[in-house]
């Protein structure tokens, strides 16, 4: 398939029971392979049967949250996702025939020790008691995801969704930006009974899942889940500290410097996206000159980018505007049997959209060059930990062009989304410490629960004020943010690969050929490589060493408090 497009793409549901069967006739013949030859054909037809049963997958999530009022994909997603855990069992009998295999040091030879590991992780985390909670967890974040696409916001004479009136958080007008921050908190506010048994209910299930499987909660499941083999609990708790300890009391200076750019006494939560009084920068074009101009961009960058663009832009494997009904959301997945990477995100015209042209487009060329480096599809995704560094890298890269996609207010773009790369850390260590608490004390009720986020808040962002919002101020904040309901315990990713890319800067900076290369190498990888061992592979650092924080963005830090200096802050 050369000339395919994603809208005409052939959805067909796959047939599961058909795959129950299968399952169990390849593990069958697994176990009477007579030489490795035999036993690494099965393999890869395994693998081309896994990758047809994921595009299909995709398509009917892809087409789901497009439009979230489809009742057709709606359905779809809900059989897939009550029946996929169904037949667990049969995947893991599988895997452990293919362990269990005399032939394993060939397999091991040819692909490599880390082929085992997702095995094992499958293994561990495989329980027929939880198959139904499975089901149940995804009822429960299927719901909190349509009550945020649905989301209809009164504001300026327009019915918004969340992406739409966050545009109104950079308004000129401090009184406008008020009146939009507390419209948002409005929403969450009048949702807040619904979400509050929702959480509670997820909290109940996934520890459920952990003592299920041996544990006294779902924490260690969490972890499991996200594929983390080379560290724990404690090293992300060190991390913890060290952003308490080097980045807050920046990220106090940064906002201290704004306030006065700004003529305020204090950044309250509505000031904190007003970067500069005069307006935030702008994109110079709307949708389409955005795409266009990202185009020539990766074009620009290097043969392999502008390769992938191309591909992107001529199989239609992006959605990027704003839409009614639209999951508020943005993410990249993958169609494997194609060998493509997917884009789905909601332009607001800010420079939100520029992220989501390198942000989410840095994940797509990840995925782009793993599944044509990688000979297996176990090895076209990258661990979670790894995965946020191609794309906040990439974020980076970008900004030698800012002048193309924001003209003369280009220096406002690179300042303001330097400044946010490095005060997101703090908030993003609070979401991860926020589960811990939930998943380690489920006898709290949800309004203590709240309140939890609330002292967070005081630990990690002591600048964070509300002006008349009750609901925040006892901290409401944490509702919107859809890691938590949706993807437990992967928002430290962000967070701790902030550090990766804050190195490709400095080395971006330094010797962009050198950078790029291992740039490349890091793409290309895939998920062969444990997370630390893939840090070394492309010369990155260990993010739990001490100092490792303020060595990853010393850089970064120079470069803003130069420019705050030059503007006399």
């Amino acid at each position: 398939m050369e000339n395919y497009k994603f809208s005409t793409l052939e959805y067909k549901r796959p047939d599961l029971e058909a795959r129950r069967v299968q399952l169990d006739a390849w593990k069958d013949a697994v176990e009477h392979a007579k030489d490795y030859d035999a036993l690494r054909g099965l393999l890869f037809e395994i693998d081309r049967g896994t990758c047809e049963l994921s595009t299909q997958y995709s398509i009917a999530h892809i087409r789901h949250t497009l439009d979230t009022r489809d009742e057709f994909y709606e359905a779809e997603i809900e059989y897939l996702q009550n029946t996929l855990p169904t037949l667990t069992g049969q995947e893991v009998a599988l895997s452990e025939a293919i362990a269990s295999s005399p032939f394993r040091a060939d397999i091991e030879k040819e692909f490599g020790a880390q082929y085992f590991v997702s095995m094992d992780l499958q293994k561990k985390l495989f329980c027929e008691a939880n198959i139904s909670l499975r089901q149940q967890e995804s009822r429960l974040t299927n719901e909190y995801q349509k009550i945020m696409a649905t989301a209809e916001i009164s504001f300026d004479g327009k019915t918004l969704n969340l992406y739409g009136v966050q545009k109104y958080f950079e308004h000129p007008d401090r009184e406008v930006r008020a009146a939009a921050v507390k419209a948002y908190s409005k929403f969450y506010e009048e949702n807040e009974s619904r979400l509050e048994e929702i959480w509670d209910e997820l909290i109940r299930i996934r520890n459920q899942m952990g003592k299920n499987l041996g544990y006294e909660n779902y924490i260690p499941v969490g972890y499991l889940e996200q594929g983390r083999t080379d560290y724990g609990e404690k090293e992300v708790a060190s991390f913890r500290e060290q952003v308490r300890t080097v980045l807050v009391p920046l990220c106090q200076k940064l906002y201290d410097a704004q306030a006065k750019r700004l003529g305020i006494d204090h950044v309250m939560w509505c000031d904190e996206k007003m970067v500069f009084p005069d307006g935030n920068a702008e994109p110079a074009g709307d949708d389409a000159f955005m795409m266009k101009t990202a185009q020539k961009m990766y074009h620009e960058i290097s043969p392999e980018t502008g390769e992938f663009i191309d591909f992107m832009i001529d199989h239609e494997m992006m959605d990027l505007q704003n839409k009614p009904g639209k999951a508020s959301t943005g993410y990249m997945t993958s169609l494997p049997s194609l060998k493509a990477p997917f884009v789905f995100s909601c332009f607001n015209h800010t420079i939100f959209d520029m992220q989501v042209l390198t942000h989410e487009l840095g994940h797509a060329f990840a995925g782009y060059m793993a599944m044509r480096s990688q000979p297996i599809s176990d090895y076209y995704s990258e661990s979670t930990d790894i995965a946020e560094i191609h794309s906040m890298s990439m974020e980076q890269f970008a900004y030698p062009y800012a002048e193309w996609f924001f003209g003369d207010q280009a220096d406002k773009f690179r300042f303001a989304h330097l400044q946010e790369a490095l005060t997101f850390v703090p908030f993003g260590v609070a979401v991860d410490e926020f589960q811990y608490i939930c998943y380690a004390n489920p006898q709290l009720t949800p309004k203590e629960r709240t309140y939890q986020w609330h002292l967070l808040e005081e630990k990690y962002m002591p600048w964070r004020r509300y002006e008349n919002d009750d609901f925040m101020e006892r901290g409401g904040y944490w509702y919107h943010k859809l890691h938590i309901y949706l993807y437990p315990f992967y928002y430290i990713n962000y967070t701790l690969t902030t550090m990766g890319a804050m190195e490709f800067k400095k080395k971006y900076a330094e010797d962009k050929k050198a950078a790029w290369e291992d740039y490349l190498k890091l793409c290309k990888t895939g998920g062969s490589r444990s997370y630390l061992e893939t840090l070394r592979y492309a010369n990155l650092s260990n993010p739990f060493e001490p100092g490792s924080v303020q060595r990853a963005c010393g850089y970064a830090e120079e470069i803003l408090l130069e420019q705050i200096a030059k503007q006399g802050q």
